[in-house]
């Protein structure tokens, strides 16, 4: 088996997996912008074109991890798994956990048993769908949390347990995603809805409005929304909670009027991978008023 991975300085070959090796980018994952994320897409869609490549690893840093392994999945139409990880210690570490962490992406990125599953982010011993991942955590070996566990390590094997419902792939996204604007504005006790007005004005094209519990927001808000779409913005509901999706539920400003007033439910995805996919069908052009059909395929 081959398995191409971004990872600079990795053996060549790990048991029976020939390794292929490549440095797309060397860039702190908190540095990284849109066209960044178009780039590492495009490198894994041509390592994927590779007839003797069976599965692909991607090293990235953790801060954004989540928001590049969503667009990766958005975008995976081959059956070959894509596996992203990282390290939470520095190579100089004691703890360093690095190589045991490519170690088991490349093991997942080489079972049979994992085609068809899309993205995948696998660390310290855990592989999860890319879609609902997010970082839940500083410091800790395992950094991240949702999504769908498909497998994990017992001993030296990799147990498979489910695969995750994968959605219609999207075409890579062209250059214009480079600079398509997407802000997440978060709702808080207090919270100004003029962030929402001052993004439209700054010239975003969609805002993700990261409501509270089930997409809710204060004062004002379903006035900016309405404002907003009038205007050809994109309002999408979020939720700043951490799990579950959003379900319209309250009048007087709530969920219930800011829906009415323009928004499109996000249903599971967290702001960021909502962003992530506001952005990609920006970047196509989508027009308004296709975004509520896209986002319940997607969400």
């Amino acid at each position: 088996m081959a398995i191409d991975t971004s990872a600079a300085l990795v053996p060549t070959q790990y048991g029976d997996v020939t390794v292929h090796a490549r440095d797309v980018m060397t860039t702190g994952s908190y540095r990284l912008d849109l066209a960044d994320l178009r780039r590492i897409a495009e490198a894994v869609g041509q390592a994927l074109a590779d007839p003797g490549t069976d599965g692909v690893v991607v090293t990235h840093g953790t801060d954004t991890l989540e928001e590049t392994a969503f667009l990766l999945d958005l975008v995976h139409a081959s059956p070959k798994p894509v596996v992203v990880t990282g390290a939470q210690h520095t190579a100089d570490s004691p703890e360093a956990d690095g190589p045991r962490n490519v170690a088991e992406a490349v093991r997942a990125a080489a079972d049979e048993h994992l085609r068809g599953a899309g993205a995948l982010i696998c660390f310290n011993g855990t592989v999860r769908s890319a879609r609902g991942a997010r970082k839940v955590h500083t410091t800790a070996s395992s950094p991240f949390g949702g999504g769908t566990a498909v497998a994990h390590m017992a001993g030296d094997r990799l147990v498979v347990t489910a695969t995750p419902r994968r959605y219609p792939p999207l075409p890579t996204p062209p250059a214009a995603f480079d600079g398509t604007r997407v802000e997440i504005v978060t709702a808080y006790p207090g919270a100004s809805p003029d962030l929402l007005d001052h993004a439209v004005e700054l010239g975003s094209r969609a805002v993700v409005l990261a409501g509270t519990g089930v997409g809710n927001a204060g004062p004002g808000f379903a006035e900016a929304t309405k404002r907003a779409t009038e205007n050809g913005c994109v309002v999408v509901l979020s939720t700043r909670a951490p799990w579950g999706p959003v379900v319209p539920t309250y009048g007087n400003g709530g969920g219930i009027d800011l829906v009415a007033a323009g928004a499109i439910p996000s249903g599971d995805l967290n702001p960021f991978q909502a962003r992530i996919l506001a952005a990609v069908l920006l970047s196509y052009d989508t027009a308004p008023e296709e975004f509520p059909e896209t986002f319940e395929t997607y969400r």
